[in-house]
């Protein structure tokens, strides 16, 4: 496996295409790019990861339509994940918009968001991840995550938390535009600064929500 080396234009230029022209002639045309150019930057990163952040895997670049409205076969961005194996995953992709980097717990079950919730709630444990939350903003990170609009059942809408008492999954993330950079391998500085950013948040998720809790 050769050494992470960053996205060259051309998998930018790939995606752009695709969006174009999402079709199997336009795939099938640049198969070889995509490969080359995306692929294999990817595949790299992961192995490059693994030791600090766990084992990575890419999603498939084809759109599941089974059930889809848009019956366009292909994804307009390359995904790929890491797993540190606590419950928290390291996320990265590439479009034609530029590079994306994230980590957290992007979706809890059930019992996690319970958890969560009553974490956050706490007086004790609500106000250390609500100062990193305000500190990971502060620094210029995204906080994401599937919330609901309204106050979940059981908490007061004025809530000093309530903000993330909505959430069922929080994130913390940093996208960028394409540019030079990205074709090198300081790229890989981009990711790693965005996932050793997160540790806060993590750390706190872990000791707090963990891992779901499989039935007996």
């Amino acid at each position: 496996m050769a050494a992470f080396k960053g996205w060259p234009a051309e998998a930018f230029d790939f995606y752009e295409g695709l969006e174009a022209d999402n079709s199997k002639a336009y795939w099938t045309e640049h198969k070889t790019l995509y490969e080359e150019s995306v692929r294999a930057p990817f595949e790299a990163l992961m192995t490059d990861l693994a030791p600090e952040f766990g084992p990575g895997k890419l999603f498939r670049p084809y759109r599941d339509v089974r059930f889809a409205a848009d019956k366009s076969p292909y994804k307009t961005a390359q995904g790929a994940v890491l797993n540190h194996g606590s419950g928290t995953v390291y996320y990265v992709a590439l479009s034609a918009e530029g590079v994306f980097a994230a980590s957290g717990y992007y979706q809890m079950a059930k019992d996690q968001v319970d958890r969560f919730r009553k974490a956050v709630a706490s007086d004790k444990t609500g106000p250390p991840v609500e100062r990193i939350v305000a500190e990971l903003e502060k620094a210029g990170y995204d906080i994401g995550g599937e919330a609901l609009r309204r106050s979940p059942p059981g908490y007061p809408v004025d809530h000093p938390r309530i903000r993330l008492l909505r959430h069922k999954g929080v994130t913390m993330s940093k996208s960028w535009d394409p540019a030079p950079w990205v074709g090198t391998a300081s790229a890989r500085q981009r990711v790693v600064g965005v996932f050793r950013a997160a540790k806060p948040l993590n750390d706190w998720l872990d000791a707090h929500v963990g891992r779901t809790k499989q039935p007996r």
